[in-house]
């Protein structure tokens, strides 16, 4: 059940970051692919319905692993007090920018709000990088099991890191050009005129970085993490998800040629999901790594709940997850279709 448990948890966050990557993508964007006040209406319109049920997911995962991982929970809402603190206040500007637009009527205020949706949307993307670049590296676990995370120390990695260091902000930076390219997509898909003309070539350029930037992660994981990537060659699960993320992203560059836009948006979301999948195949049973000692990591196998506990909550979250994942199916299809300026605020 421990198995089960740590895969449920990576299976909430990645379903996170697929569809509030998109919203992130979008706020990050829509200052550069919409030029007019209609065209940031209409790109407003098209996340409008989903962007607030998609942080649902969010608290999803953090339920699930203080269900079934509390000594995980602990250590790290503990240790990350001050960046999950700026977590909570970039979602809050995000979702004022997004609200209190639709109420301004000076030209000065909307592009104040603009402005916020672009930086709340950028550092969340960063943020959730960096988060990803944390879990990789590991942090300074003691035998107490608990450790203190400052926002950054000199900067490099080592015993005791903080949460910025040059490897953090690299898988930071790389975060943000995917989920800017999984924005475009989105927008892609949903948009018509020169905005979606845009989008496209948003995408394209943003394509571009994700394999340079990529590949400047890979560098510096196999810089930092050696270890990982004899994970990835002796586990058959993770080797195939890598060779699943390349494959993604090639769909996606072929997508771009293509006039169909759901094509290469799907293959995005691949791309992001057997990513993320691999590296927690690669990781596994390792929940979080200790810089200091590898005996203070806390696992999937010492950080667990009751055996009752998990069985009866594996029966509670499919019940759930299929409640929810019927919701958002039915969202989707909804509003499924091209949104224009006269869908904002509606």
């Amino acid at each position: 059940m421990e198995t089960l448990w740590f895969w449920i948890v990576s299976v909430m966050v990645a379903v996170y970051v697929v569809l509030d990557g998109f919203d992130f993508g979008a706020g990050v964007l829509h200052l550069f692919v919409a030029k007019t006040d209609d065209e940031r209406k209409s790109v407003l319109a098209a996340i409008g319905p989903f962007w607030d049920g998609n942080e649902v997911w969010l608290l999803a995962g953090g339920g699930a692993l203080f269900f079934a991982f509390p000594a995980a929970y602990a250590a790290g809402f503990s240790g990350f007090y001050l960046p999950l603190t700026m977590v909570l206040w970039l979602l809050m500007l995000r979702g004022l920018s997004i609200e209190f637009r639709n109420k301004e009527e000076s030209g000065l205020w909307r592009s104040f709000w603009d402005g916020t949706l672009f930086v709340a949307s950028a550092l969340m993307a960063i943020v959730l990088g960096a988060a990803l670049g944390n879990v990789v590296r590991g942090v300074p676990l003691d035998q107490t099991g608990y450790f203190t995370g400052p926002l950054f120390t000199d900067f490099t990695p080592g015993a005791h890191p903080g949460v910025l260091d040059w490897f953090t902000v690299v898988i930071g930076v790389f975060a943000l050009v995917v989920l800017a390219m999984h924005g475009a997509l989105f927008l892609r898909m949903k948009l018509e005129g020169p905005v979606a003309e845009r989008c496209t070539k948003a995408a394209e350029t943003a394509w571009l970085g994700v394999v340079v930037v990529g590949l400047l992660a890979t560098f510096a994981t196999a810089a930092v993490r050696p270890d990982m990537f004899d994970q990835v060659v002796h586990r058959p699960l993770s080797l195939v998800l890598a060779i699943g993320f390349v494959i993604a992203l090639g769909m996606v560059k072929v997508g771009l040629t293509q006039k169909k836009p759901v094509a290469p948006f799907v293959a995005s979301a691949l791309f992001i999901v057997a990513m993320l999948a691999s590296t927690a195949a690669a990781v596994f049973p390792v929940m979080l790594r200790s810089t200091i000692d590898p005996q203070f990591s806390i696992t999937a196998m010492n950080a667990h709940t009751s055996s009752l506990s998990m069985n009866v909550g594996a029966v509670v979250w499919v019940i759930g997850f299929a409640l929810a994942g019927g919701y958002f199916v039915y969202l989707f299809k909804t509003f499924g279709g091209k949104t224009t300026a006269d869908d904002y605020g509606h």
